[in-house]
């Protein structure tokens, strides 16, 4: 044919560029010479060239993701793909089958509305369909959605054995913890004599000291670490040192007293208990009570007002109750000693001990004065308040940072469960999978915790008539309240005593928190003595 005496111009052929996108969950057979992602290129590359008549041509970069899952788009390969489809550099995007590209729905279509708005072509090798047209958009997301139906049907499978093999009592895989060894034939803990020694000193040391960041930097001190193991492939992993939320997770494991834990559920398991259920018991009330109000009085025989608040400044330890009789018996005098020099000789220490009754009369008449000095009391609210935000402050770092555990746990759990495969060993993702159940659930309860306190530090704030009603009630019901109730108010009001025997000074550091409770109790007595 010709037009105003010209021949026709040949038809210009439109070129095609290909990217090939392969992927595998597991790296496993990744060594070979020859492997899954090849596979998958070799058929991609084939199907191009059978359209190399229209144009088709495959570009040179490979785009391989060996092990990762599809069940998110955190894939360095994908991530390029993506930016070269962004950059013009890709006209068509072939894949062996769809779940290779994504098995999750929400993603894909993120990824369809990339394709479409960059005029991306996508086509599967092994499932025949064009994504140009509405039939083929709609046979894409029926297949894609059966692939993410599999995906999270086998991942409930997996959490269903997770939870059989707990309620059975049996360990369910994870990171072993200090005290056991993981049995060679799996699924059971024995014990590590030695380490369950240490596991036991620990939760004595947190009975005696009250308070996580003690222990943590006793252990420190002692140079005692988290578990430590080898493993099969990574080698040697743990030995961490001891932080305030190892140490919490530690001393809240119900592992200890032979349990197991799935979620909320406690069931006796098959391993045996390296702590007395007494003392783990005496652990959990004393971090729930300070997790609440910091401290709690100590009930003691004789009337300490001071036991469990007064310590021993040269030594940095606890200074302990004790007596001793004159008289065949009917005189009983009352001392403060340093545990430091019960233990070590006297010579060790210069406070050594102090009279009972002097000091507790100088604390009393120190929380008496309170109430008669406003000035006094107004230092005491404006520490107190300083003291509130720095907690709050340091809680609120403390949540920051197990939220950002938890988010990337998450993530990771997600990711496993995307490489989960029917028929096949999963045993080692079975067990990471139970490992990051148990730390997220560890966690989720101490950030629960973490919200708590911060809760709770607002809630305890006062203002100064609230605090100067309270004080007011002190002195006159005093001499009423017995040895016990004493000691309780005590208790109440002042956080630590400090006593430096080499120097004669007496530091008082005072709790208002528990003025507001004082407050409470105190107008009830002196109800019930008008009535």
């Amino acid at each position: 044919m010709k037009r105003n005496g010209k021949p026709n111009a040949p038809a210009t052929l439109a070129l095609v560029r290909c990217a090939v996108y392969t992927r595998k969950s597991t790296e496993e057979g990744l060594e070979q010479d020859y492997n899954s992602l090849d596979a998958q290129r070799d058929a991609g590359e084939n199907y191009v060239k059978s359209l190399a008549g229209e144009g088709w041509t495959v570009l040179a970069d490979r785009y391989d993701d060996g092990g990762f899952t599809g069940g998110n788009m955190d894939r360095p390969a994908l991530k390029r793909l993506m930016a070269d489809i962004e950059a013009g550099k890709i006209d068509c995007v072939v894949v062996y089958k769809v779940d290779r590209l994504s098995r999750s729905l929400l993603d894909f279509a993120q990824m369809m509305q990339t394709f479409d708005k960059y005029k991306v072509s996508f086509v599967s090798v092994t499932q025949q369909f064009n994504t140009a047209t509405s039939m083929g958009r709609l046979v894409l997301n029926v297949l894609l959605s059966f692939a993410q139906f599999e995906r999270e049907i086998i991942s409930e499978r997996t959490r269903d054995k997770i939870a059989a093999t707990r309620r059975k009592g049996k360990w369910a895989g994870g990171w072993p913890i200090l005290g056991y060894d993981v049995d060679p034939q799996g699924y059971k803990l024995n014990v590590n004599a030695a380490e369950a020694e240490r596991v036991r000193a620990i939760f004595n040391l947190y009975l005696e000291h009250e308070s996580l960041q003690p222990v943590v930097e006793e252990l420190g001190n002692r140079g005692w670490t988290n578990k430590r193991w080898q493993t099969r492939k990574a080698g040697v992993r743990g030995g961490n040192r001891f932080t305030r939320t190892s140490l919490y997770k530690l001393l809240t494991n119900v592992a200890y007293v032979g349990k197991v834990r799935y979620k909320d559920e406690v069931h006796d398991g098959e391993h045996a208990a390296v702590v007395d259920p007494v003392v783990w018991q005496r652990v959990q009330a004393m971090l729930e009570r300070n997790g609440r109000s910091g401290g709690a009085p100590t009930r003691n025989k004789f009337g300490a007002l001071l036991k469990g608040i007064i310590r021993c400044v040269p030594c940095a330890c606890a200074m302990t109750p004790t007596h001793s009789t004159r008289d065949g018996g009917t005189k009983r005098y009352r001392y403060y000693v340093c545990s430091s020099a019960q233990k070590l000789g006297w010579h060790t220490c210069e406070s050594k001990s102090i009279p009972a009754a002097q000091i507790e009369e100088l604390v009393v008449n120190q929380i008496k004065a309170i109430g008669h000095d406003p000035l006094v009391l107004r230092e005491i609210l404006a520490e107190a308040r300083r003291q509130d935000e720095a907690r709050v402050a340091e809680l609120e770092t403390e949540q920051h940072g197990l939220e950002t555990d938890l988010r990337k746990w998450h993530n990771e759990m997600r990711s496993l469960s995307g490489q989960i495969k029917p028929n096949d060993d999963n045993g080692s993702l079975i067990a990471r999978l139970a490992e990051l159940q148990e730390r997220i659930g560890t966690v989720e309860g101490r950030v629960r915790k973490i919200h708590e306190h911060i809760h709770a530090v607002h809630h305890q704030l006062l203002n100064d008539d609230e605090a100067a009603l309270a004080v007011s009630v002190f002195d006159p019901v005093w001499g009423s309240l017995s040895p016990h109730e004493q000691a309780r108010v005590v208790h109440l009001l002042v956080e630590q005593v400090d006593y430096d025997g080499s120097k004669g000074k007496v530091a008082i550091a005072f709790r208002p928190a528990g003025i507001k409770t004082l407050a409470r109790e105190l107008a009830d007595k002196r109800e019930e003595r008008r009535a």
